[in-house]
C-alpha cells in the first residue's frame, strides 16, 4: 500500500473565509475515498489545488513520482462532426477495439458511437468523458459532483465500474446512496479541518454523531463536578482551618478546565416550507392522446397522463428521452404537437427550471428579489429563514443579483417559488446545487406539501423520499408505472444486470486445459480437489479476518486517544488488504470450479 498524495497542514482562504486551517489527509493507492462537505466548505476548491489549478496560501501537497490524476472535465472536448470513437482514440491514443471496448462499458454502441458526437444528449456526452478519462488509465481518479446530471442508468453503471476498479479514486457527491455503494473510506472537510475515516459515509456519520454525544456527556459530568468544587472553594477559601483543601480544590479545578472538550457547533439547520396551501381532490392535470417533441422532431406521441391533487410525481427516464420536454409542455412553454394539456380549476403553477435564472431581475438584490416573491401573509422571518437555508445570510442578502454565480442564482428561484402561494410544484432538478442537508429539508418539505409537486431528479435518496408515483419517458411513450420508485430502481437494475450477462461480463473464467485444448480428465481432477481445498481454508481466513476487522473497527470508534485512533486505522487498513486479497483469489477460484 504506497501513499499517492498527502495533503500537510494545507491553509487557503478567500477574504475572510476560512477554507482549510492547517488541513492535512492522506490519500493511498487502494483508497476509495468518499468526500463530503458542506456546500462552501471548500471541497471543489481543494480538488483544484489537488490539480495544479490552484495553490494553497501555506502548507503543501506531496505526490508520489508514478501518480497519474484522472479528472472528469466539465467543458466539451469533442471537435466538430467528430465521432465518440474518433474523439476516444484521439484523445487516449489507444486503438479502436481497445476505446470501442471501454465505451462499452457505458453501453456506448453501434451509432452512438460511430455517429457524430454532438447530436448526443448531455448524459451521454458525460458517459463519452469517462470512458476518455478512463482510457488514460490513471491511478486517482478526481470526481466531483460525477452523478449531476447524469440519469439513474449512467449513474448505475459508473457505480459498477468504480466498484469493480483497482485503483485509487477521491468522489466529491452529494448523494450519499452513491457513495455508500462506490466508497470504503470516508474524508470530511468541516471547520477547516480534514478528517478521514476507515469507512463509508453512513458509519462516519454514526461515528461522528456518537462521539459528539459522548464528548457532551463528558463536558456535562466535568461542568458539575467544576460546580461542586466551585461551591466547595467559595465556602471555604476563607477559613484558616480549610484555606489548604481549598487551595486543593483549585488545583483540580484547573485541571477540569483543561479536560473540557471543544466540541464543533453544528452548521444551522436548513428551514424550509413550502407553501401553506388548501389540500384538494380529483384530478390536477390531464392529457389525452398527445404528442410533445419539436416541429422536426417527436418526442413522445399517444400521451394519456393524469396526476391528481396531492401526487409526488417523479419524471424518470434516461438523459435525451424527453423528461424535459414533457415538464416544458406540462407548464406551457412549449407547445403539444397534438392534444392539449388540461389543468383542473383553481391550479396556480409554480415552475422551477434550471434555466429559469436567466429572467431574474439584476437590479434587485437578493432581500428585495425574496420580499417580492413571497406570498402576502408570509413573515419577514420565514423568508430570512429559507434565504439562509440556500446559503444567503447576513451581509450575502444584499448582494446585487447580478453579481451573483450561476448556482447561487438557482438557489434564489428555488426561494422564490417556496415563498410563493403555488398549489402546483413543477420542479426540474430542484438539488443540483443544494448540500445534503438541505435537500433533505427540501425533501421532507415536499412531503408535509398539501399541494401538487411533479419533478425529475437525478438524486435517488431524494426521489426515493419524495415520490409518491412514477412517470417515465422512454421509446416515445409516457408510462404510468404503477409503483414506487423502489420498484422502478429495482427494474432498471435488472435490465443492467440483464446487458451485462448477455455481454459477457459477468461470465465465468474458462475451465483450465490440458494438451490439445482439452482438459485431461485426471489433470482436471486434481486441480479441482486443490481448488476446492484452497477455497475452504480461504473462507475459514476471510472468516477470521472479517471477526478481527469489526473488532479493530469497534475499537476505532470507541478510541479518544488521537494516536491510539491512527493505529487502530492502521490495522484496519491492513486487515482489510488482506481480506481484499483473499476474497479476490476466494473468487478466483469459485469462478474455476463453476466453471
Amino acid at each position: 500500500m504506497a501513499v499517492l498524495l498527502e495533503i500537510k497542514n494545507a491553509c487557503k482562504r478567500y477574504a475572510d473565509q476560512v477554507l482549510l486551517d492547517e488541513a492535512s489527509a492522506t490519500i493511498t493507492d487502494d483508497g476509495r475515498v468518499g468526500f463530503i462537505g458542506r456546500n462552501g466548505a471548500g471541497k471543489s476548491t481543494l480538488l483544484k489545488v489537488i490539480l495544479g489549478e490552484e495553490e494553497l496560501d501555506a502548507g503543501e501537497i506531496v505526490r508520489h513520482p508514478r501518480l497519474r490524476l484522472g479528472h472528469l472535465r466539465q467543458h466539451d472536448p469533442f471537435e466538430p462532426g467528430e465521432s465518440a470513437l474518433n474523439f476516444l482514440m484521439r484523445d487516449s491514443g489507444k486503438p479502436d477495439w481497445k476505446c470501442g471496448e471501454v465505451a462499452g462499458d457505458f453501453e456506448i454502441k453501434g451509432e452512438m458511437l460511430t455517429g457524430p458526437v454532438s447530436e448526443l444528449s448531455g448524459g451521454w456526452q458525460t458517459r463519452v468523458k469517462l470512458a476518455a478519462l478512463l482510457l488514460h488509465e490513471p491511478n486517482l481518479l478526481l470526481l466531483d459532483e460525477p452523478t449531476n446530471f447524469l440519469d439513474l442508468r449512467t449513474q448505475i453503471l459508473l457505480e459498477h465500474f468504480l466498484r469493480g476498479y483497482r485503483e485509487a479514486c477521491l468522489v466529491v457527491s452529494h448523494d450519499r446512496a452513491f457513495l455508500a455503494a462506490t466508497c470504503d473510506q470516508t474524508l470530511d472537510l468541516a471547520h477547516g479541518k480534514l478528517t478521514l475515516h476507515p469507512g463509508p459515509v453512513d458509519e462516519y456519520l454514526v461515528h461522528q454523531r456518537e462521539r459528539k454525544l459522548t464528548a457532551e456527556r463528558t463536558n456535562a459530568s466535568i461542568l458539575s463536578k467544576k460546580r461542586d468544587l466551585e461551591d466547595f472553594i467559595a465556602r471555604n477559601r476563607a477559613r484558616a482551618s480549610t484555606a489548604s483543601q481549598a487551595k486543593s480544590k483549585a488545583k483540580q479545578l484547573a485541571k477540569l478546565e483543561e479536560d473540557l472538550q471543544e466540541i464543533a457547533l453544528d452548521p444551522p439547520t436548513a428551514a424550509i416550507r413550502c407553501p401553506e396551501v388548501a389540500p384538494r381532490r380529483g384530478a390536477a392535470v390531464r392529457c389525452h392522446e398527445m404528442a410533445i417533441g419539436y416541429p422536426d422532431h417527436t418526442v413522445a406521441s399517444d400521451v394519456a397522463l393524469e396526476i391528481v391533487h396531492g401526487a409526488r410525481a417523479a419524471i424518470v427516464g434516461d438523459n435525451g428521452q424527453g423528461k424535459t420536454t414533457l415538464l416544458r409542455t406540462l407548464v406551457g412553454s412549449l407547445t403539444p404537437l397534438k392534444g392539449d394539456v388540461r389543468w383542473g380549476h383553481g391550479c396556480e403553477v409554480g415552475t422551477y427550471a434550471q434555466h429559469v435564472y436567466t429572467s431574474l431581475d439584476e437590479r434587485q438584490t437578493v432581500l428585495e428579489h425574496l420580499e417580492r416573491a413571497a406570498a402576502p401573509m408570509v413573515k419577514h422571518q420565514h423568508i430570512l429563514d429559507l434565504a439562509a437555508a440556500m446559503l444567503f445570510r447576513e451581509t450575502a442578502l444584499q448582494k446585487p443579483i447580478k453579481v451573483l454565480s450561476g448556482g447561487e442564482r438557482a438557489r434564489l428561484c428555488l426561494a422564490g417559488l417556496l415563498l410563493g402561494s403555488s398549489n402546483v410544484l413543477v420542479l426540474d432538478e430542484p438539488g443540483n446545487h443544494l448540500d445534503v442537508e438541505t435537500l433533505e429539508a427540501l425533501a421532507n418539505a415536499l412531503v408535509a406539501y398539501q399541494g401538487t409537486v411533479i419533478f425529475t431528479s437525478h438524486d435517488r435518496s431524494f426521489m426515493a423520499a419524495v415520490a409518491s408515483t412514477v412517470i417515465e419517458v422512454k421509446d416515445h411513450r409516457v408510462i404510468d408505472h404503477h409503483g414506487g420508485y423502489g420498484d422502478y430502481l429495482e427494474k432498471v437494475n435488472q435490465e443492467i444486470d440483464a446487458a451485462e450477462e448477455a455481454s459477457g461480463r459477468h461470465r465465468p473464467a474458462p475451465p483450465p486445459r490440458g494438451k490439445g485444448g482439452k482438459a485431461s480428465g485426471k489433470e482436471a481432477a486434481r486441480a479441482d480437489h486443490a481448488a476446492r481445498k484452497e477455497v475452504a481454508n480461504l473462507e475459514k481466513s476471510i472468516q477470521r479476518l472479517d471477526e478481527e476487522r469489526r473488532k479493530r473497527k469497534a475499537e476505532l470508534l470507541a478510541a479518544t486517544d488521537p494516536a491510539d485512533a491512527l493505529r487502530l486505522h492502521e490495522e484496519v487498513v491492513s486487515i482489510e488488504t488482506k481480506l481484499s486479497t483473499a476474497e479476490e483469489r476466494w473468487l478466483e477460484l469459485q469462478e474455476k470450479i463453476d466453471g
